[in-house]
């Protein structure tokens, strides 16, 4: 028997933002709010428990103490990778520079709330990151976007 990931959890500032960006960057929908002001939202007509895990905002009033150790890679479904930053931006999301050269195949954004995530083409995931000896100036070395 193994385990699956059924939710991702992101401490938000401003959960109500952050659930309105995610759900149009995902084409997702709201499927439950909790006591403590999280917000769930998910694919439409599935929720918890089905194929794709929810995303959790949970807010907090704790700033971010450092970069995430996590971050989101997202592929456009219905667009091409081109023309799908205009739409981030759009949204609310803006270019992240974590030391990229601008010859990467993907781009890298930020949320409304600075948290970092990848567009990446259909079936393409950017190179692994690299820890340690490769993190320079707050950077990491091998993660990239054009800015």
């Amino acid at each position: 028997m193994a385990c699956r990931i059924s939710e991702l959890v992101v401490d938000a500032a401003d959960a109500e933002r952050l659930a309105v960006f995610w759900s149009e960057v995902l084409g997702h929908v709201e499927v439950g709010r909790e006591d403590d002001g999280s917000i769930k939202i998910g694919p439409p007509g599935t929720g918890f428990g089905g194929p794709r895990p929810t995303l959790v905002l949970s807010p907090t009033e704790d700033p971010r103490p450092r970069r995430l150790r996590l971050h989101l890679d997202v592929s456009p479904t219905d667009r091409d990778q081109d023309a799908e930053p205009a739409r981030l931006l759009a949204l609310g999301a803006s270019h992240a520079d974590v030391g990229q050269t601008g010859e990467e195949s993907w781009h890298v954004l930020a949320d409304p709330e600075g948290n970092e995530f990848c567009l990446v083409r259909a079936g393409r995931r950017p190179p692994r990151l690299r820890h340690g000896p490769g993190v320079r100036d707050g950077r990491r070395a091998g993660w990239g976007g054009t800015p």
